[in-house]
């Protein structure tokens, strides 16, 4: 059995607001444990840092092995790294793996923690670290093999695709629809997955007046899942504005449509069993 679990659900910026709380403010931030309790950590938002404190409290002092898959780069997406735990015990690795074509991997969350951003360096922190450049095949972490795939996103982001056993999750936020290529390469990658995880930011409506910013719909979440033969769709990456009372809303129309749907909730966990 895999645990899916919703440490950062927010896209943008971080909403700490009362009416916020049901669905949660931080940043993205996805954990996919696996059985044998290893976890892989899609995104690194400001829901990471709450991750990296459960992650060392459940180690008890042994030492962790952690993959991390980032989409892109953009703040909302990378916020938690300073601030998670783990990097700073001498014991554990971790393992940060995407792609982008404004440098690699290892320069870019350097520069984050560089000064006069962060007092202490990504390189003088004293975990292990090891960065990944993703390429066009698959990779293999803690026994899951996990196929990174373009995304359309201003300034570039990258889905994924985990299978373990028979079981599929695909993660699929920052991406923006209408783009034919790059839309049949995420239903090639959704093909039967049990969860698909999707950027649906905006309502149809406010899609209308925020084209070409990077984000889709829940209506085109539930056309994709249906095109690809999903089981369980998760709205993903919600609008700063979207407060708990209208992410009810959009969940009553969604599952109207789409029995199998509901908007991300930060702390709650799927747990998918084939």
């Amino acid at each position: 059995m895999i645990q899916i679990k919703f440490w950062g659900v927010r896209g943008s910026t971080p909403t700490p607001q009362l009416e916020n709380l049901r669905y949660g403010g931080n940043t993205s931030c996805v954990e996919l444990q696996l059985p044998d309790g290893q976890s892989l950590i899609f995104d690194a938002g400001s829901g990471l840092r709450n991750l990296g404190t459960a992650l060392v409290k459940q180690a008890d002092g042994a030492s962790l092995d952690l993959g991390i898959f980032l989409t892109h780069f953009h703040w909302d997406h990378i916020q938690g790294i300073p601030f998670f735990a783990p990097i700073y015990g001498p014991a554990n690795r971790v393992v940060f793996h995407s792609h982008n074509e404004n440098g690699s991997v290892e320069e870019i969350l350097q520069g984050q923690m560089a000064r006069p951003y962060f007092p202490v360096d990504l390189a003088s922190v004293a975990a292990t670290r090891e960065f990944v450049e993703l390429n066009c095949g698959p990779v293999t972490f803690a026994g899951a093999k996990v196929w990174g795939f373009p995304l359309n996103h201003p300034q570039g982001a990258v889905g994924y695709r985990v299978e373990y056993g028979k079981t599929v999750v695909v993660y699929a936020t920052d991406l923006e629809h209408g783009h034919p290529k790059l839309d049949s390469v995420l239903r090639d990658h959704a093909t039967n997955a049990d969860v698909l995880i999707y950027d649906a930011q905006y309502t149809p409506e406010e899609y209308e007046t925020h084209r070409h910013w990077g984000h889709s719909t829940w209506v085109e979440a539930i056309r994709t899942a249906r095109d690809a033969r999903v089981k369980q769709v998760v709205l993903f990456h919600h609008d700063p504005s979207h407060d708990d009372d209208f992410l009810d809303a959009i969940g009553e129309a969604a599952t109207a449509e789409f029995a199998e749907v509901s908007p991300a909730k930060e702390g709650s966990v799927i747990e998918v069993c084939r």
